[in-house]
């Protein structure tokens, strides 16, 4: 199975110059932990609300701004890619969430851990791979 037939099409980002209370508000209503980070339509990092807790809340810091503390190390995957291979990427990194970008490195949809787990818990291999993420998992 791919990625397309499984992921969010669409969602929801912020842009660098973002308030964190901006990206607070999207993963309260997306009920998300991590949102992707968008300039000129291409993915330049993922915030997550830990990044908001620990780079900012913690220090006192509520006037950063998404640029501030986001991680520009991010990972993503391809529409194409087999979902197998993504449950693989996400175990590899140990993360949840992951943008999917198309050839430009434009952002056309996220894959979620509970993505694959709908899809593929049936896959007695894929749901183990998919416990040992989420017991491990850096909460990206």
């Amino acid at each position: 199975m791919k990625i397309s037939e499984v992921m969010t099409p669409n969602p929801r980002s912020v842009k660098p110059g973002d308030s964190l209370q901006d990206a607070a508000r999207i993963m309260r209503d997306e009920d998300a932990g991590a949102v992707p980070v968008v300039e000129d339509g291409r993915v330049t990092g993922m915030v997550t609300d830990r990044d908001i807790v620990i780079r900012a809340v913690a220090d006192g810091d509520f006037q950063a701004k998404v640029s501030d503390i986001c991680s520009d190390d991010v990972i993503t995957c391809s529409p194409e890619m087999s979902t197998a291979d993504a449950a693989q990427l996400m175990s590899d990194n140990q993360v949840r969430r992951i943008p999917v970008v198309d050839s430009d490195e434009r952002l056309v949809g996220i894959l979620s851990l509970g993505d694959l787990a709908v899809k593929e818990g049936r896959d007695s291999r894929m749901g183990e791979t998919l416990e040992q993420i989420s017991e491990g998992v850096k909460h990206h």
